[in-house]
């Protein structure tokens, strides 16, 4: 017998029934992005190697460690599987020159790959949303994407997720920063840990992320950066904390949120969580000015987040407030040769009249038949017989009704079905 083939570790299926769930988070997302004037945008999944190792930084975790590159056996090009999408937008906005003709508000959904450690909500191939801004260099549009993660809560009816908000400044004042940062942490080298050592002089600033309590009393001793930020930076964020609190947004600023990709500039922003564990981030962003210059295009302001469908959907379903599968609305049972050919006829029919219909496939008796008919979850069993191919009918029977009569079945035409079921429906949202 040979082996079966399993998955690979950290790429997992969606099985039917989870993915009715994801389905309908979808829709939400397309509704919830249209409501803010947001266009969709569809992306490659496999992009050029040096476009994320010059968006991301070369000494970042995911271009270190985490990214599936290969080389394109038949021309010789370096590929990798998209590890995030803010990289793969920037580069269409360039290619397709979007940004010159308006402001863009773009977002888009699909699958992310990073080879890292599968845990609750994060896998190695994972799914996100992103929302991607071009063209408004003012603070509006940061509390604007801000304000759009809080109405998504609301939408898919989660509790619990708090703001956390800082402030990276320019460059030039983070190079200043970093420096200090370097020569602050320089004081402590024996203390620090192996990832710290090797990003000291890399990327100092993720050193302020570490989650490892032994070097937590260090890091809450290092100088800050919001003391580094000039007039302009301090106002810009001034004038995000300013329509948060105008629409009565809670947040906290977290001086230690740096964000783990080297684009980033001005405002970021995460929302988080306590119920998915230690990795607790749901939503993270912020502005990325610098990026589209960085990537060969003319200088044009930016800003967008990303957000992990797993762990939303995760929440989601851990809340309660997962919608209950939808059901078909008509199971088609059939007996008997002349049936047999009616059936197929009377299926396709409904359907063309907008219902949707399970039709009964395999055999079976009658009562074998009902059984899965009332299994199914259909409101309506529809029954054919020789007898009633005959004559040209049905047997229309509710299987969902309650109360005396409800669930009396009835002979009726074939042509008159649709509007039987139709009118049944319509009286019941009535009721």
């Amino acid at each position: 017998m040979s082996q079966t083939i399993q998955s690979i570790r950290g790429m997992n299926d969606i099985l039917p029934g989870e993915s009715e769930l994801w389905d309908v988070f979808e829709e939400v997302i397309r509704s919830w992005a249209a409501s803010y004037g947001y266009k969709p945008i569809r992306l490659p999944i496999v992009e050029p190697t040096p476009l994320f190792t010059r968006a991301i930084g070369e000494v970042t975790d995911i271009v270190e460690k985490e990214m599936y590159s290969f080389t394109d056996s038949l021309n010789g090009e370096p590929l990798t599987l998209r590890p995030e999408g803010t990289a793969g937008c920037v580069r269409a906005v360039i290619q397709h020159n979007l940004a010159a003709q308006r402001p863009q508000r773009l977002y888009y959904m699909g699958q992310m790959f990073r080879h890292e450690r599968p845990q609750k909500g994060r896998y190695r191939q994972f799914n996100q949303v992103g929302v991607e801004t071009f063209g408004f260099p003012g603070p509006d549009i940061d509390a604007e994407l801000i304000l759009m993660g809080a109405r998504l809560w609301d939408d898919l009816g989660l509790e619990d997720i708090r703001l956390e908000i800082n402030s990276l400044g320019q460059p030039e004042e983070r190079a200043k920063y970093r420096a200090g940062l370097v020569a602050y942490f320089e004081k402590y080298t024996d203390l620090l840990d192996e990832d710290a050592k090797r990003r000291l002089h890399t990327n100092p600033l993720r050193i302020l992320d570490s989650k490892n309590p032994a070097m937590q009393e260090i890091i809450l001793g290092a100088p800050r950066l919001m003391e580094h930020l000039g007039s302009e930076s301090l106002a810009h964020f001034e004038g995000v904390q300013q329509v948060l609190k105008d629409l009565g947004q809670p947040y906290v600023i977290n001086p230690r949120l740096v964000r783990g990709l080297d684009y980033y500039n001005l405002t970021v922003f995460e929302w988080v969580t306590d119920k998915l564990g230690a990795q607790g981030t749901v939503c993270a962003g912020g502005r990325y000015d610098g990026l589209v210059e960085q990537l060969g295009g003319k200088p044009i302001p930016a800003c967008g987040f990303a957000m992990g469908i797993e762990r939303l959907v995760t929440l989601v379903r851990e809340s309660g407030a997962a919608p209950a599968p939808e059901c078909v609305d008509v199971y088609v049972v059939h007996q008997g040769e002349l049936a047999a050919r009616m059936a197929p006829q009377v299926a396709e029919g409904l359907r063309s009249q907008g219902i949707n219909v399970l039709f009964h496939c395999g055999g079976g008796n009658f009562k074998s038949q009902m059984k899965k008919a009332d299994a199914s979850g259909a409101a309506f069993a529809v029954i054919i017989g020789d007898d009633e191919a005959q004559a040209g009918e049905v047997t229309l029977k509710p299987l969902r009704g309650e109360g005396e009569g409800a669930n009396e079945q009835q002979r009726i035409r074939v042509d008159q079905l649709g509007a039987e079921i139709m009118d049944s429906f319509f009286d019941g949202e009535e009721n």
